[in-house]
């Protein structure tokens, strides 16, 4: 497959996807419905159907869909550029501790009775706060190779905050506040609003963009820095760059969204595989699939069972067969 057919593959996947989530669950929409409806949202015109259809698209579907595809487009943007900055395969969002800062801040404010926009503003700024602290000790620290230097510093301040998330659910109320923090640890776009889309998409736009707008200039980082800095790439400001954005989309997706795993480890490899390992076709078809794939789970999730199923455990229990697929077609041999 041509790196163009890879791009349109995932464009028309997520399409589908869209049409998908629009159009299933309690509520179902047969597709000449949902047509109407849209046609009708856009321009004002009578559809003829059921008011409830109107509200059930545009008020409870709608905003869930685009949180999804927010949520998801970047945490696969954000683990993309992570893969190609750090150069392995194995690398997340979370790898800099921004996934279990934005944790141990909701659980914060969670223990402290905080409202929602609290709750999340404290789980956003944990997620900041979290990298830069890493990011601060590996400047300090840093000696021969300074990306080692700073996953390790990663995975390290990750295991301190995971401590202090388990000290706040063993202190909590065990009938109000620990499901609450167990259900937001694992994953959910229930609660998602309308009011809460704006703040969540500007922050995963503007990390986005910014990935995007780095993207020509990330093959580079993807050879030893001695080597990218003879051809003239300024390697500490880029990786710092690079960093910030990624930081920004998954400390976002996080407070919105609670931990959702797999998406920024999984969709980058399956990107790859349709449009080869050149970022600046890699990053916007990982951002395409990243959508649609998190849109399909959260259909999954609200569907499947009369309650609804935890976002986390189905991109578990997707991804890992998934990967392990992926595996066995490259035998390793990732590019």
């Amino acid at each position: 497959m041509s790196p163009r057919a890879g791009l349109a593959a995932a464009l028309a996947f997520l399409l589908l996807a869209v049409l998908l989530a629009l159009g299933v669950g309690r509520f179902p929409l047969s597709p000449l419905d949902l047509a109407r409806a849209l046609w009708a949202g856009l321009t004002g015109t009578p559809s003829g159907l059921p008011p409830a259809t109107g509200a059930v698209l545009f008020q409870v579907r709608g905003p869930r869909v685009l949180a999804a595809l927010l949520v998801g487009a970047g945490l696969a943007a954000a683990g993309t550029a992570f893969q190609g900055l750090f150069r392995n395969p194995l690398v997340s969002p979370d790898l800099l501790g921004a996934s279990s800062g934005a944790a141990l801040g909701a659980v914060a404010g969670i223990l402290l009775g905080l409202p929602i926009l609290g709750i999340e503003a404290l789980s956003f700024a944990g997620g900041l706060g979290a990298v830069a602290v890493v990011y601060a000790i590996g400047a300090t620290l840093r000696g021969g190779d300074a990306v080692l230097t700073l996953v390790l510093t990663g995975i390290v301040v990750g295991s301190l905050l995971g401590a202090g998330i388990g000290l706040a659910k063993y202190l909590a109320d065990p009938y109000n506040q620990l499901p609450a923090i167990t259900f937001w640890l694992l994953g959910s776009l229930a609660g998602i609003g309308l009011g809460d889309l704006l703040p969540l998409a500007l922050a995963v736009l503007a990390g986005t963009a910014l990935l995007l707008a780095l993207r020509w200039r990330m093959n580079a980082m993807s050879l030893p820095d001695e080597e990218a800095r003879a051809l003239g790439v300024p390697t500490g400001v880029l990786r710092a760059a690079i960093v910030v954005g990624a930081t920004l989309v998954t400390a976002a997706s996080v407070a919105a969204a609670g931990i959702v795993g797999w998406v920024g480890l999984v969709v980058p490899h399956l990107a790859r595989l349709l449009v080869g390992p050149s970022f600046p076709r890699l990053l916007p078809t990982a951002a395409l699939l990243g959508g649609g794939f998190l849109l399909l789970i959260d259909t999954l999730a609200r569907t499947m069972a009369p309650v609804e199923v935890p976002l986390g455990i189905l991109t578990a229990v997707v991804g890992t067969p998934f990967f392990i697929a992926l595996l066995a077609r490259t035998r390793g041999g990732w590019s």
